[in-house]
C-alpha cells in the first residue's frame, strides 16, 4: 500500500506573496498543481499544502459558509515534526524574517521543544522537536 497522502487547503489573499512566502521557508513548490489562483507547496513527500486565492478557495466550500479570518479566529493549527531543535528555529525564523508573526512564546520541556508562527494570511504553524528516547519509551 502506498503511502497516504494530504493536501492541506489554505484560502489566501496572494497567491505570489504567499508562495514567495513559502519558498522563503525552504519549502518548493510543484508547477502541475499550480495556475495564477493556486500554488502547491510541497512540504514532503507525502504533505503538500495548497494555497488557493479566497474566491477559488470558496468555490470548493459548501454554501453558505465563510472563510475565517485566520488573523482572528484559530480554527486549525498546523504542525510539522523536525529534525532537530535548530531545524524549529531555522523554520520559525525564516517564517519571521518573511513577514509571519511569533503568536507565543517557544515551548520548551524536557522531551520537546517547540515554535509557533503565522503566515501571511494568519494561518497557525508550529514546528516541534521532540526528544526520540521519549517517543520510544
Amino acid at each position: 500500500m502506498a503511502p497516504q497522502m494530504i493536501f492541506v487547503n489554505l484560502p489566501v489573499k496572494d497567491v505570489d506573496a504567499s508562495k514567495a512566502f513559502y519558498g522563503k521557508l525552504g519549502f518548493t513548490h510543484n508547477p502541475q498543481f499550480s495556475d495564477e489562483t493556486t500554488t502547491c507547496v510541497v512540504l514532503s513527500d507525502t504533505i503538500f499544502v495548497m494555497l488557493l486565492e479566497e474566491d477559488k478557495f470558496k468555490s470548493f466550500m459548501a454554501p453558505g459558509k465563510e472563510i475565517s479570518d485566520a488573523t482572528k479566529v484559530t480554527e486549525v493549527m498546523l504542525t510539522l515534526s523536525a529534525e532537530s531543535i535548530d531545524e524549529v528555529d531555522r523554520l520559525a525564523l525564516a517564517a519571521l524574517a518573511a513577514g509571519g508573526t511569533q503568536p507565543k512564546d517557544p515551548m520548551v520541556r524536557s522531551f520537546m521543544y517547540g515554535r509557533s508562527f503565522t503566515d501571511l494570511d494568519g494561518h497557525h504553524w508550529e514546528a516541534f522537536w521532540m526528544n526520540p528516547a521519549a517517543v520510544h519509551g
